[in-house]
């Protein structure tokens, strides 16, 4: 079995909320979502949004899950002007602009976002990447 990721799923307080703002954003609810949780496909991964409270539970964290932790979600493009428009449409959305994309030090351009429930999202352009139609990065061996 080779190592893969099928999913995301994101803990939040209101699922209801959260996907109105994930739908603002330009995602599209499968019809697989229910009304305590709500799928969208991602390119090849699904992004899930699940109750904080009853994500905790049925993952037996206990106390593990304090808060959001150091994780972010990141979405590659293919080029600068791409990276502005997906975070202006954030920004449109109601996330939370955490930093201005720009020129970053490991010589791409990226930025951040919180969304309502402050998750991470790193939207950003690596010119040593290609990304194609569908958002898929093809990484050098």
């Amino acid at each position: 079995m080779s190592p893969h990721i099928s999913m995301i799923t994101l803990g939040v307080p209101d699922v209801a909320k959260a996907t109105a703002f994930y739908e603002r954003l330009g995602f599209a609810k499968s019809s697989a979502s229910q009304e305590a949780v709500t799928f969208f496909k991602v390119g090849s991964v699904v992004l899930g949004l699940f109750g904080r409270d009853a994500l905790q539970e049925d993952a037996a964290a206990g106390n593990l899950w304090t808060g959001n932790g150091g994780t972010a979600v990141a979405a590659n493009y293919a080029s600068e002007a791409e990276v502005d428009a997906t975070m202006a449409s954030a920004e449109a959305a109601g996330a939370r602009i955490l930093k201005l994309a720009a020129k970053a030090f490991w010589g791409g351009y990226s930025g951040y976002f919180a969304d309502p429930d402050g998750h991470v999202w790193e939207v950003a352009f690596n010119p040593f990447w290609s990304v194609d139609e569908q958002g898929h990065v093809d990484l050098p061996e």
